[in-house]
Parts: structure tokens; C-alpha cells; sequence
């Protein structure tokens, strides 16, 4: 089993996407999108940006931890990591994401559960 997508509504009403491998583990979160069809873009461009290394640049938070953003060939980040432990699992990360961003598997968790 590969990864999947799962787009959700903030409590603002906003749209987001998080990128999940398939442990169910979440791998990347994108920013906020005004309306779904700027998530669907969202998801789009991480299956077309997920394989290249060139957009992939790491970072560190303020207390040193790694992380990552996904970059668009227009250098707008995509989403980003969770942070880690160790520049090893930050690379591990990375692989995941490559390995699961082409997936064309979505689930909506926008629609109210009846």
C-alpha cells in the first residue's frame, strides 16, 4: 500500500492537505488555500515536485531541529515537514515524500460524516 492524500477544512474554513505514507503517518502539510480547487492545485504540484531533489530544502527550527519545505519550480513553498530528531530522519523524511507524492489516491475529510 502507498500513501495517500487527506484534504480538510480549518476552523476558519480554509482548505489544507496533508501528505500521509502508508503507515498513516503524516509527511507533509501544506499551507492554507481559500478554496479547494487551490488545495487540489496544491497536491498537484507536490505529485509533479515530489521526485526532483532540487526541490527539497532543509532548514532548522530556532532550537536546531531539521525540517524540510517542498518547493514549486517558482521556488513557493508546497508544504513542509514535521520537525526531527536528526538530520537522518530529515533525509528519511524527504525519501518518504518522494516515494509517496505521486500518489493519486485523495481522501476528502471536507464533507460533514452522516
Amino acid at each position: 500500500m502507498s500513501g495517500w492524500y487527506e484534504v480538510s477544512k480549518s476552523s476558519n474554513g480554509q482548505f489544507r492537505f496533508v501528505l500521509k505514507a502508508a503507515n498513516a503517518e503524516t509527511i507533509l502539510t501544506s499551507e492554507l488555500y481559500s478554496t479547494r480547487a487551490g488545495a487540489d492545485g496544491g497536491i498537484a504540484s507536490v505529485q509533479a515536485n515530489s521526485p526532483h531533489d532540487e526541490r527539497y530544502e532543509k532548514k532548522s527550527t530556532k532550537d536546531g531541529h531539521p525540517y524540510f519545505n517542498l518547493k514549486a519550480a517558482n521556488h513557493q513553498v508546497i508544504g513542509s515537514s514535521e520537525s526531527y530528531s536528526s538530520d537522518g530522519a530529515c533525509d528519511k523524511g524527504i525519501a518518504s515524500v518522494k516515494a509517496n507524492g505521486s500518489t493519486k489516491t485523495i481522501k476528502d475529510k471536507t464533507l460533514p460524516v452522516l
